[in-house]
Order: C-alpha cells, then sequence, then structure tokens
C-alpha cells in the first residue's frame, strides 16, 4: 500500500479513532469518579470494542460485549472462588466460559470477550466481592460512553457513504476507460492492466456496505443527523447494482484480453460507449454526493443505451457487448431504474443467422 494511500484510509478513519480516544477518557472517569471503582479498565476497553475502527453493527457490539463480560466475569468469578488459579484452572475457566457464549449466541465478540474476561478473572483479577458486579457495570459504562460519542460527536452519515462509495465509481469508470483504451490501441496489455486494476475493488465493494451500514447507525443514533436518512437512500439503491457492474467491468476485460490477443474484430462503436458509460458512472458519484436525484446520470446511460449497435461480431465480441449491456442495466438500477425498464431501454439484440450458428460453409 503506497503512501498516500494510508494517508487517504486514516483520513477515513479520523472520526471514530477520534470518538474512541475521546470517550475512553470519559468512560475511565465515570467509572472511577462517579462509580468510585479503583481500576475501571473494562470501560475505556468497551469504548474502544464498541466503536473500532471497523465500521457497522456497533449497537449490536455493545450488547454483545456487555454480555460477554457478564459472562466471562461471573463463569470465572465463580469458578477461580471454588477451585482456584492455575494452568488447568485456566484452562477450564476459558472453555466453559466460551461454550456457553457459544450456546447463547452466535456471534463473535460475545465467545471472544467471555474468554478473554475468563482469562482476567482467572489470572490477574481475582474475585473479590463485588468485583465481578463492578466490572459488568465498567463494561456498560463503555459501552454507553461509546454510543454517545457515536451520536454527539458523529461524523456526517452521508459524507462517510460518499467517501466509501468514491472508490467504486473511480474504479469502475478507470476499467471502462482503460479497456476503451486497450480496444483503440489493439493492446491486450492494457485490457490486462485494466482487469488487474479492477480486482482489488472487492475491498472497495466490502467498505462501501460496511460504510453504509455505519451511515444507517449514525442516523439512527443520533439526533444531528437523523434528517439525512433521506441522501442514504440514493447510494443504498447504488449499493448492490454497482456491485455487478465491477464484477462485470471484470468480465469484460478479460474478454477483450482474449479478443485482442486473438485479433478479433469489435465493433467500432464500442470504445466510445465504454468511455461515455465512464462519464456516466462519475456523473452518478457526484449527483448522489451532492444529494440530488441522479436524472443527468440516468439519461446518460440511456443515451449509451439507445446507440448499441446490432449485428454480429464473432464470439469474444458478442460476449463484451453483452457485458457492455449488463453494464449499462446495472449503472440503471444503481440510479434507481427497476431491472425491467433497464433491460427494456436497450435495443434488441439480433438473433445469429443460421450461418452464425452453423459456424459457416
Amino acid at each position: 500500500m503506497h503512501v498516500h494511500e494510508r494517508l487517504s484510509r486514516l483520513r477515513l478513519m479520523a472520526p471514530p479513532i477520534g470518538q474512541c480516544a475521546v470517550a475512553a477518557a470519559l468512560a475511565w472517569l465515570v467509572a472511577k469518579d462517579l462509580l468510585g471503582h479503583s481500576r475501571p479498565f473494562f470501560a475505556p476497553i468497551a469504548v474502544v470494542v464498541c466503536i473500532g475502527v471497523g465500521l457497522g453493527q456497533r449497537l449490536r457490539r455493545v450488547v454483545e460485549l456487555v454480555v460477554g463480560v457478564s459472562l466471562g466475569v461471573g463463569v470465572g468469578d465463580l469458578l477461580v472462588s471454588w477451585i482456584g488459579s492455575g494452568a488447568w484452572q485456566i484452562a477450564l475457566v476459558v472453555a466453559l466460559a466460551m461454550a456457553i457464549a457459544v450456546l447463547l449466541d452466535s456471534g463473535s465478540l460475545i465467545v471472544l470477550q467471555a474468554g478473554s474476561s475468563a482469562v482476567l478473572v482467572a489470572t490477574l483479577l481475582p474475585p473479590s466481592g463485588t468485583g465481578g458486579i463492578d466490572r459488568m457495570a465498567d463494561a456498560l459504562v463503555g459501552g454507553l460512553m461509546g454510543l454517545a460519542a457515536v451520536a454527539l460527536l458523529p461524523a456526517s452519515p452521508s459524507a462517510l457513504a460518499h467517501r466509501h462509495a468514491a472508490g467504486m465509481f473511480d474504479t469502475l469508470a478507470d476499467a471502462l476507460r482503460g479497456i476503451a483504451e486497450a480496444i483503440e490501441q489493439s493492446r491486450s496489455s492494457l485490457a490486462a492492466e485494466a482487469l488487474e486494476a479492477a480486482r482489488g475493488s472487492q475491498t472497495n465493494v466490502e467498505e462501501f456496505k460496511q460504510a453504509l451500514e455505519t451511515s444507517r447507525e449514525i442516523a439512527t443514533i443520533s439526533p444531528l443527523h437523523r434528517y439525512r436518512r433521506t441522501r442514504l437512500e440514493g447510494y443504498e439503491k447504488a449499493a448492490v447494482p454497482l456491485d455487478h457492474a465491477l464484477r462485470n467491468a471484470r468480465v469484460l476485460a478479460r474478454r477483450a484480453i482474449v479478443a485482442l490477443d486473438g485479433s478479433s474484430a469489435l465493433p467500432p462503436w464500442l470504445p466510445g460507449s465504454l468511455r461515455a458509460l465512464a462519464g456516466a458512472t462519475l456523473l452518478l458519484r457526484d449527483e448522489l454526493a451532492d444529494g440530488r436525484t441522479p436524472e443527468q446520470a440516468r439519461e446518460a446511460i440511456l443515451e449509451v443505451a439507445s446507440r448499441q449497435g446490432g449485428g454480429r461480431w464473432g464470439f469474444s465480441a458478442d460476449v463484451m457487448v453483452a457485458q457492455v449491456r449488463s453494464i449499462i442495466v446495472d449503472l440503471l438500477q444503481a440510479t434507481g431504474t427497476d431491472r425491467e425498464e433497464a433491460v427494456a431501454a436497450l435495443p434488441p439484440l439480433e438473433a445469429p443467422s443460421k450461418r452464425d450458428v452453423s459456424g459457416g460453409t
């Protein structure tokens, strides 16, 4: 990963890092000064686990964290007070706590937190009086402080979605332009470069899905951003179609490599259509970022759809044409058009002639 990519990722993660830092300090102060706990380390730990530098499911993480800590501390306190501390005692406490967690819920955080909490109780923090209850309270305080930080110190949900969606839009546009250039110059190596760049898009897709989940969560939790929930609808409609468009672009690039290596004849209008789709992709990105209905992007995609030529060009070329048509449908769906209407926007393909079917004579 290059330096500018690392810096870009740091900028994306800056809001949750700031939330973690502020909320961890406040959780420690609340548990120590208001609740009177001498070593409330579970409180800041709960904040970090709740907010994290990852995205999404923070509400669920709070519940899993508190349940996991409570289970691990409860089992640990109960067993260690009976059987003492030692190697085999640790093995028994951890196994029992994690087994109970698995039976209660399939969430990985509950299981891991139950096991780690049991280890702490069995080694560093032997049970004493109300220690178990205090630790559960610390975890709850940390979880609540983490949610408060998300609610009161939030990133803009729409801005968060846009930042992560931009990678998908840019990757798709670059792939389409790269394939167009490869066709224009009859160089399969350029198509191979476009394919290689597009292969890394799945990371962008997963990050975008997580960012959408987090954006919805912020808009739900934070009273400051509830009115922005409607601005997320465009991204929610575009998420799956964009994923499909990127997959189709990868197939298109692979077929372009085959076609160019085999010197297959390709439709002369194909590079122009690809460049026009790349421009429409970026227009869709900008309209969604501005919170506008993507009407201009839809019109641009429909214009490309209307120019799809007919005729038969050979197997590789026909596959490429089919992939371009699929990408057009995907992008129209990303603008909010239903699939039936998107498919209807394409001119019908000519049926293969008997000569094509028979392979010629």
